[in-house]
């Protein structure tokens, strides 16, 4: 296997470059070969930085598209961390390209080349890490919803699994914790489950609240998250109140926080928030009861959930209380 130099035009062993250099410029690319990034291919450097042109030249000198590092690091990985869209869909197009023998019937060598195209698809997009994480993970960590769509469109995992366990690497929680709303949307609008509970990280909207990441917040609220469902008895309000967002606590009590609800270690909100801030103010107001037109808007959007809440518009509604419905 060799580099070529785009400027000398000669061909360099990777043997050479491994043993004798610690980087090297690739077709625009500097590849860095020391540190804890020491067994990263230039695929995944190419992939990294979205030089496609590099990244093809690669694929046609023989690199394997499913080339891992010893951390089992895919270029997909690094291609869908970067946003780069055009490298990932490169890349899943090369990693279906399963060779059949063509000893089959033309039929049946059809047949086993669409089942294995298939299923060479699924392994590739939810390939893991070994810390368990995917490359729709590594979208929503880098932020960009056209990757986050393409491996969706792709057969994407949207709860990645190792056996019967469920990751802690989520890609909704990710997305919720760095405030990419664009990415949880998209993930939102394919099914994934808005109250998921992750041990030691809770709900998306739990998360979101630590992070403090109101519009996350307040889109997960929108689409029907459970404002009660947080970390086992820690709530998102309790987490809201720790912080000093204040928006953040109006959201979650708007669309039903419980003022009065406890931790595991029996302490309400209140309890938790800085003293004499806008925070512990604005709880300390809204421990008079509701309204009954809020109790009545919170017990419909309750029965109709985040699954149904979408047909709303059936019901038949005046425009004016279905606009109440959806705090418009």
């Amino acid at each position: 296997m060799a580099i070529h130099s785009t400027r000398m035009r000669i061909s360099i062993p990777m043997s050479i470059v491994n043993m004798h250099m610690n980087s090297i410029w690739f077709y625009g690319i500097f590849l860095n070969l020391s540190g804890s990034w020491a067994d990263r291919s230039p695929l995944h450097e190419a992939a990294f930085h979205g030089q496609l042109l590099a990244l093809m030249t690669l694929v046609a000198q023989g690199f394997s598209v499913n080339i891992v590092t010893m951390e089992k690091v895919s270029p997909l990985h690094d291609a869908c961390l970067g946003g780069r869209v055009s490298c990932a869909r490169f890349l899943l197009e090369k990693g279906a390209a399963v060779s059949v023998g063509r000893t089959e019937p033309p039929h049946r060598y059809l047949m086993l080349k669409s089942e294995r195209l298939f299923h060479s698809h699924l392994r590739q997009v939810n390939a893991t890490t070994i810390d368990g994480v995917t490359p729709l993970f590594s979208a929503c960590r880098g932020g960009s919803p056209a990757c986050v769509q393409l491996l969706l469109d792709h057969g994407s995992a949207l709860h990645p699994t190792h056996g019967s366990t469920l990751l802690v690497a989520s890609p909704i929680h990710e997305a919720a914790q760095r405030g990419h709303w664009e990415c949880m949307e998209i993930l939102i609008a394919h099914g994934v489950d808005l109250d998921l509970e992750i041990p030691k990280l809770g709900t998306p909207l739990y998360i979101s609240c630590v992070s403090q990441k109101v519009h996350c917040v307040e889109r997960l609220l929108q689409l029907g998250a459970d404002a009660s469902r947080g970390r086992g008895q820690d709530t998102p309000l309790h987490a809201a109140a720790r912080q000093t967002d204040v928006h953040v606590v109006e959201l979650l009590i708007d669309y039903g926080a419980d003022v009065w609800s406890r931790d595991g270690e029996g302490r309400r909100p209140v309890e938790l928030a800085m003293p004499l801030s806008l925070v512990e103010a604005e709880l300390l107001l809204r421990e008079h009861p509701p309204a009954l037109s809020q109790l009545c808007r919170l017990h419909i959007r309750h029965v109709l959930g985040s699954v149904r809440l979408h047909l709303a518009p059936n019901l038949g509604l005046p425009s004016h209380l279905y606009s109440f419905l959806f705090y418009r």
